[in-house]
């Protein structure tokens, strides 16, 4: 039996970005997660040790945001979904969007996002 975990809004203050400016100063970075994790014995126990602990992704979130900088927010995204699909073995598809929304465009906008979905097989 599979559940989908959905975590909304994680937001932290990266360095990544292409322009120096980005590097220098920062930005706000928020991400969206979708898990489809392996539910079937956390249904059946009730016990947090068979359920993913969404708290724990959130901070693993948080924590690569805030981690070494990259060019490029799909390889943020990216590695946040590969850091989930290596640390919580429940999970069997991860979903990850990283939102910059004071990515450096010269136009009106609201958000730039990317998203990176990977499975476990």
């Amino acid at each position: 039996m599979n559940q989908i975990i959905k975590l909304t809004g994680i937001e932290a203050f990266g360095y990544h970005g292409v322009l120096p400016d980005e590097r220098k100063v920062g930005q706000t970075f928020i991400v969206d997660c979708e898990l489809e994790v392996d539910a079937i014995q956390a249904v059946l126990r009730d016990n947090i040790e068979d359920a993913v602990d969404y708290g724990a992704v959130a901070e693993l979130i948080h924590s690569e945001i805030r981690g070494e900088p990259v060019n490029l927010i799909e390889v943020l995204a990216n590695r946040i979904a590969t850091s989930i699909l290596h640390k919580f073995l429940l999970v069997r598809s991860v979903e990850v969007t990283v939102h910059k929304p004071s990515a450096p465009i010269q136009v009106p906008f609201t958000d730039v996002s990317v998203t990176a979905l990977l499975t476990s097989e």
